[in-house]
């Protein structure tokens, strides 16, 4: 029932919009839309799809089209390239028009059977969002499982803007605050931060870790540790404070250790015997200020793409 023709809009009050951003899915596409038939007989609204192909290589596109003209309650956006995830959930909220919407991924990750329960408790009105979180990260490498901790664990002592550990971009939303969510148009995106950011209440439903159902996931641990600094610029300033401290810091342990040479050569009145100390002092102050240097350039880096203000993704198809 859920997912209908548009002409049986008047057999439910709303319309949930399903964001899904896909790259290099043609695997799971089918598999994810069938999902979503088989429960949508669960979901009192009508059920629209909005998927964002970020520049896939593959038969995604195609899929896409065939979809399309089979269901007219399927939407796609095509970008001209590969714009990352982030672009995809922008331009996916932007193209949704449900009273209500959801971000899920396509590779069933995200348990489609979790979305009537989650869409009921928007609907009361008691929750702006529901959320999910990874109770456990069975099957995730080890080292990956470890960084992430970490990264939720310092995130939230270095930001005003508090992440739930394991929160998967997976939720249902209200129009309200989708629109809020809108509104920051920003370049650099990190969408855990700005979910939260934007404020409104919301409830997180735990649900033990998935494998993928088919395919192969685009995130290498590379492309999560650049991500993870994303985040960290966009919603943190401790950084800058801490090579502010650490440059106060190297300049106070300078100037002990030149009064201290100086007094050593006086007294024993041997230069030679003091180049270990020098240079000692030399790749200190040099490791600090490229520490330093580093983190204002990833900072100076941001401002600098924000400044062009270029599109965050191009179309290149629409339906």
């Amino acid at each position: 029932m859920g997912v209908s023709n548009s002409n049986q809009l008047s057999a439910f009050d709303n319309v949930l919009s399903i964001v899904v951003p896909v790259h290099n899915e043609e695997k799971t596409i089918k598999i994810f839309y069938n999902a979503i038939r088989d429960i949508s007989a669960k979901i009192c609204a009508v059920i629209h799809f909005h998927f964002i192909d970020d520049g896939s290589t593959d038969k995604t596109l195609d899929l896409l089209h065939q979809l399309a003209q089979q269901d007219s309650n399927v939407h796609y956006i095509s970008f001209s390239r590969n714009f990352g995830k982030e672009a995809g959930l922008y331009a996916g909220l932007q193209q949704a028009d449900g009273d209500y919407v959801a971000v899920m991924d396509v590779d069933l990750q995200d348990p489609p059977e979790l979305l009537p329960e989650m869409l009921k408790e928007v609907q009361s009105g008691d929750w702006d969002a529901v959320g999910t979180r990874r109770a456990d990260r069975k099957g995730e490498a080890r080292i990956r499982s470890w960084f992430s901790t970490q990264f939720y664990k310092w995130m939230n002592k270095i930001s005003q803007t508090q992440l739930v550990d394991g929160a998967r971009d997976y939720r249902v939303m209200t129009r309200q605050m989708v629109d809020a969510i809108l509104s920051l148009s920003e370049n650099q995106r990190f969408s855990k931060g700005i979910f939260t950011w934007v404020g409104f209440k919301t409830k997180y439903i735990p649900f033990e870790n998935r494998e993928r159902v088919a395919g192969q996931t685009s995130w290498s641990f590379w492309a999560l540790s650049k991500y993870a600094v994303e985040g960290i610029v966009s919603f943190s300033t401790v950084p800058l404070t801490l090579i502010t401290l650490l440059g106060f810091l190297s300049f106070g342990i300078s100037i002990l250790s030149a009064i201290f040479i100086v007094i050593r050569a006086l007294v024993h009145n041997n230069s030679v015997d003091g180049w270990p100390s020098m240079v000692t002092i030399i790749l200190f102050i040099g490791g600090i200020q490229l520490l330093s240097l580093g983190v204002i350039g990833r900072y100076m880096a941001a401002i600098f793409l924000e400044t062009k203000r270029r599109p965050i993704f191009i179309k290149k198809e629409e339906s």
